[in-house]
């Protein structure tokens, strides 16, 4: 007894001086956030809200790492320590080291089951890796992955240890621009539109216990019309004898139930006076959803829900409209790159990860472009809570075919490699298929520009099927072809409406720029630039606004929606309306919310 105390004092003392020895790398800005980073507790928050158990664990932390040659075998010794879940690449994760294709990413960590998880099922979560990944369990396989911006799991049960400690391994390899996977922004040689690597694990890693029989995911579906909201629980095996039942709450007030055999959805009969989700009013309904077998309940999760509806319709003028609720709305946000200086995909803090959101809510606007990049789940959420229509991007790669944004395409489209297009395929159904149950999801964009834009009719139009709830903008700013529900043009710095589509809706998908650089704020010295740049706050405000009354203007002509270039500057991009580093917003807070706001209402009667 006097042994294992020993031991544990002394495994305390190494985890303590771990943690004083991790420290940020890099002389490059940061955030507020950065400094409030505990490498003991990071990223604490439960990471999956939609589908929410009350029993699980973080492996967020420290964990050892080496760079190996691509194919070596697994390392014997490490190089030191990683603070997980940021990028290798990123001051946060305490390394701040680049690999390339021909290298591997390798992890390593020790874990301990909580021994009230026995006689369950133990389920091991990556929220994402970027892009290869394979995972061993005390030297037993438990599984592969390909993918850089989905969740994905392995139940680890087989292969834990009896008792005491398990050993966790994960090997990772990250092409990045050298290879035809999609990559967004990432690129070798960052300058630019263009940005520094992300490699390796960047979103929470966890665990939780379930039962032999549970809910893998679930897919809720509202439909105002007929004021139903169905839940489709994704069981991980199915018998036609077990029950799934979902009981709806507003508040703590049980509104609404609905019960099915397990190989059925549930379809839930709303309220008469049922609650619509919108921006101004973004109400969520509570659900939980029960598995039982045998009688017994086996599984049980807690979720949430809105009742709301995207969809088109022409108006009185005979122009196509984009709609909520069956009502026009004008849907204006900003393009949203999340990237952050300190943790590159990785916002440092859940805190930092809400800030980018509530500002763009504050500054007025109801809409955020996710501009190819996928977020941890909780940012979803807090577009959900908070309001936000978002329209989702597919992450770019690969090759880009010749861009004629100015007419409507008439040459040949680019064809992918078969490796590459199926690649594409598994990786945007993944992206639909783990974001589909978010209420803010309105619009799926499939390609921006001509970034690696193939088969555009055919991918738009299974997009479209795959998921008839949402709106699908075929290509943002891209060769322009007559499908999906919107024709999107992109033009800098001022808004500007060259084409016109009299059977889709017209948006302006981006636009603006405007940029300026502070002292102080800015990831490089002498690298910095915008569409167009400016030397004050005032000059940038006063610019921001006549391009807004330009937008505002174009609206009663055909607008039916615009996109605002950006959220926040990225490295060399100063054209933000928030400082790299959020310490600094740029424009005149109270006269853009001002101008926003109007354009958010201009469709409204």
């Amino acid at each position: 007894m006097r042994k294992v105390i020993i031991l544990s004092f002394l495994f305390t003392l190494f985890v303590i001086e771990s943690l004083a020895q991790w420290k940020p790398v890099g002389n490059k800005i940061k955030t507020s956030w950065a400094s409030q980073l505990n490498p003991a507790n990071v990223l604490p928050e439960y990471p999956r809200p939609i589908m929410e158990r009350s029993d699980w664990k973080n492996l967020n932390g420290l964990w050892n790492y080496a760079v190996i040659n691509k194919g070596e075998y697994l390392p014997a010794e490490f190089e030191g320590q990683i603070l997980v879940p940021f990028a290798i690449e990123s001051s946060l994760s305490g390394v701040g080291k680049r690999i390339n294709e021909n290298q591997e990413l390798v992890y390593q960590r020790s874990f301990e089951v909580p021994s009230v998880w026995k006689g369950n099922r133990v389920l091991l979560h990556f929220g994402a890796v970027d892009w290869k990944t394979d995972v061993w369990v005390n030297d037993v396989k438990v599984g592969s992955h390909t993918g850089g911006f989905t969740p994905f799991s392995f139940d680890i049960t087989a292969a834990l240890s009896a008792k005491g400690s398990n050993q966790l391994v994960v090997k990772v390899w990250d092409p990045t621009d050298k290879g035809p996977q999609p990559r967004g922004k990432q690129v070798g040689n960052p300058e630019g539109i263009w940005y520094t690597p992300v490699s390796g694990i960047w979103q929470t890693v966890w665990m939780e216990p379930v039962s032999g029989k549970h809910i893998e995911s679930l897919r809720i579906t509202p439909d105002i019309d007929r004021n139903l909201l169905t839940v489709k629980a994704e069981l991980n095996m199915e018998c036609s004898s077990d029950l799934v039942e979902v009981n709806v709450y507003d508040g703590n007030l049980l509104v609404a139930t609905g019960k099915s055999i397990s190989t059925e959805s549930v379809e839930v009969s709303m309220p008469r006076n049922v609650k619509l989700w919108t921006p101004d009013s973004p109400f969520l309904y509570t659900l939980k959803v029960i598995l039982k077998s045998g009688g017994k309940v086996v599984d049980k999760v807690d979720s949430y829900a809105a009742m709301r509806k995207y969809s088109t319709r022409r108006d009185a003028d005979g122009i196509v409209r984009l709609e909520l609720n069956n009502e026009a709305l004008f849907q204006f946000g900003p393009l949203d790159q999340g990237w952050w200086p300190d943790g590159l995909y990785t916002a440092p803090t859940d805190e930092a990860l809400l800030y980018d959101v509530q500002k763009t809510k504050d500054f007025g606007f109801n809409m955020i472009r996710k501009h190819i990049k996928v977020e941890p789940a909780r940012w979803y959420t807090h577009c959900d809570r908070l309001g936000v229509i978002v329209w989702q991007d597919m992450p770019s790669g690969d090759r880009n075919p010749q861009w004629q944004n100015r007419r409507y395409f008439d040459g040949t489209e680019l064809k992918r490699s078969t490796e590459s297009e199926a690649i594409y395929r598994k990786e945007w159904k993944e992206i639909m298929d783990c974001l589909y149950s978010y209420p803010c999801i309105g619009t799926w964009v499939p390609f921006n520009e001509a970034w690696g834009q193939f088969k555009t009719i055919e991918i738009a139009e299974w997009t479209k099927r795959y998921d008839p709830t949402r709106l699908v903008n075929p290509a943002s700013g891209g060769n322009h072809y007559t499908c999906g529900d919107m024709l999107d043009l992109h033009n800098y710095p001022q808004p500007e409406m060259y084409l016109y589509d009299a059977q889709r809706a017209t948006v302006l998908g981006e636009y603006g720029g405007i940029g300026l650089v502070l002292k102080d704020h800015i990831w490089e010295p002498n690298r910095n630039w915008g569409y167009v740049q400016f030397n004050s706050s005032k000059e940038v405000t006063d610019e921001y606004l006549k391009y807004a009354d330009m937008l505002y203007q174009l609206i009663s002509k055909g607008f039916s929606a615009a996109v605002y270039t950006q959220t926040t500057d990225v490295e060399v991009e100063v054209n933000g309306l928030i400082t790299y580093d959020r310490k600094v917003i740029k424009l005149d807070e109270k006269r853009m919310k001002e101008i926003n706001t109007r354009i958010c209402h201009a469709l409204k009667k």
